[in-house]
């Protein structure tokens, strides 16, 4: 059986998707997508470059993804997926890049700084 990898990120979240061809079967780190995601909005969101290229049903997906939150793994998955479906056909490269899915989000929580309570919270000023 023929598959297609790639890896997807963003924020914290790294997601490793394995495209196959079948009948539309979804599965996240041993459970259904729509168990793991647990929240329609980022179903959806995982959904769309499969929706795009209308491949819904002719294909399986399966997921292992971790770190970052939940909403940061719907985002890594989406962009794992359509790294992959450009190594499944060539072709689907422009549709996918004007939809802004190849682009990964580099966006991250910024770093706590030592001697404050926050990352760019500060203390209380106090003249005297």
């Amino acid at each position: 059986m023929q598959y297609f990898d790639a890896t997807g990120r963003r924020k914290n979240a790294v997601a490793r998707v394995r495209l196959t061809q079948g009948t539309g079967k979804r599965i996240a780190n041993g459970r259904t997508m729509k168990k793991y995601l647990s929240r329609e909005t980022l179903e959806m969101l995982v959904e769309q470059p499969l929706e795009i290229v209308g491949l819904t049903d002719k294909i399986d997906i399966k997921v292992n993804v971790c770190g970052g939150g939940l909403s940061g793994q719907a985002g890594a998955i989406r962009h794992g997926i359509s790294r992959a479906l450009i190594k499944y056909d060539e072709e689907l490269r422009s549709i996918l890049k004007k939809r802004g899915f190849l682009t990964r989000d580099p966006r991250m929580v910024e770093r706590k700084k030592a001697g404050q309570p926050k990352a760019r919270k500060r203390f209380q000023f106090s003249k005297r």
